[in-house]
């Protein structure tokens, strides 16, 4: 069995691949541009929150502390009325891509390492490279694919924009785990 040093490259390859193939599904391709809505009424809201002093965080609406206060009547009527929902609050400024697309590289490398752990204890040098494309693929596949599903299900996120992700998440692990097929090491 290789060792997980020994899987280095393909980790690393691994991870440029999905980093560039994410890179032209999210600026190229049009699946993901609809992914997210402007608020109506923007500018008004935008102006409550700064006025309310909403500082970067996550929040849900309406709020209650407690389970005993979930339960209540009055909480009651304010999920009744609505609106119902989560808010995610960045620190005013620039996105900060260049941040975010760094700790993405780094999350990919992550993802390659977890999924090559499984596959270092369970496939021997030398293995048929469909092996080893289908163990990395899944593994790196839960990684990739199903993080929006949770969202989905406890936030009320939109399904259609979880399927998009979970498309880009069989590509990204299908790009894994062609990555370790061609650099698994041999049997020599």
């Amino acid at each position: 069995m290789p060792s997980l040093f020994e899987l280095w490259l393909p980790i690393a390859l691994a991870a440029v691949g999905v980093f560039l193939v994410s890179s032209i599904a999210h600026m190229v391709l049009p699946h993901h541009h609809h992914d997210l809505r402007g608020l109506p009424g923007e500018e008004r809201i935008l102006a409550a929150l700064r006025d309310a002093g909403v500082a970067a965080g996550d929040y849900t609406f309406p709020y209650a502390p407690t389970m005993r206060e979930m339960g209540s009547p009055e909480m009651a009527a304010k999920l009744q009325s609505g609106p119902v929902g989560t808010l995610i609050v960045r620190p005013a400024g620039s996105l900060g891509l260049g941040k975010a697309l760094a700790q993405w590289f780094a999350y990919c490398l992550l993802v390659g390492c977890l999924a090559a752990y499984p596959a270092s204890l369970t496939l021997p040098r030398g293995v048929d490279g469909l092996l080893v494309m289908r163990v990395v693929g899944t593994a790196s596949l839960l990684g990739y694919a199903f993080h929006n599903v949770s969202t989905s299900i406890w936030k009320a996120g939109s399904w259609a924009t979880t399927l998009r992700f979970v498309i880009d998440g069989v590509v990204y692990a299908s790009v894994t785990g062609a990555s370790f097929a061609w650099l698994w090491p041999s049997a020599n």
